[in-house]
């Protein structure tokens, strides 16, 4: 059973998200003989490469030098593989996945929320159970963040800067039918706050 907070609002109530992990390649651990061999083929490959290369620019440079960088440039990067973090999930929305190609998971939860208002206009229990406690705790939200108190808090400065209309929509809220506009002036009203 849903309490209709933000996380209804927002689609990440549980069992709406799983997590689809990447497929991992299936890595068979090399021994360490095998595994500095071949770091010492990579080596001596770019080590002759390199020594080429230079010689035919007339240019020279020490031998042990040139191994000592390229030894210190490949264990640098061995060390970056080592604590690179893992690849992020994809997050997988069953909202999302009734969205057609090119449709996102958002533009599919405003239309869930379309379809929960439109509803709510005949179903005033459907009302009282999912629009009317998210409009409670977003209103509680914006007065936290601009006047740092929630209804609960203050009350009566609550009810100040909320107005007579919403106060008693959100603290009494019956089983009135949802109208538009009483919808409209509330948000209006919060967004004033």
């Amino acid at each position: 059973m849903s309490d209709g907070g933000l996380d209804d609002l927002f689609g990440a109530a549980e069992g709406r998200y799983r997590t689809e992990e990447p497929a991992e390649p299936v890595t068979r651990r090399r021994s360490l003989a095998i595994t500095v061999v071949g770091n010492a083929v990579i080596i001596g490959l770019a080590a002759v490469v390199i020594v080429a290369g230079l010689r035919m620019l007339g240019l020279s440079i020490s031998l042990l030098l040139l191994l000592a960088l390229l030894t210190g440039l490949r264990l640098l990067i061995h060390a970056v593989s080592v604590v690179a973090p893992p690849p992020t999930p994809r997050l997988r929305s069953r909202i999302g996945s009734d969205a057609g190609p090119g449709e996102d998971a958002l533009r599919a939860a405003v239309r869930r929320w379309e379809r929960n208002l439109d509803r709510a206009h005949s179903d005033p229990d459907l009302y009282t159970r999912n629009v009317l406690p998210v409009l409670a705790e977003l209103t509680d939200e914006r007065l936290r963040l601009r006047h740092g108190i929630t209804r609960a808090t203050d009350p009566r400065r609550a009810r100040e800067l909320l107005g007579d209309d919403l106060w008693s929509a959100l603290s009494q809220p019956g089983r009135r039918a949802l109208k538009a506009r009483d919808v409209e002036t509330y948000l209006d009203t919060m967004e004033r706050l």
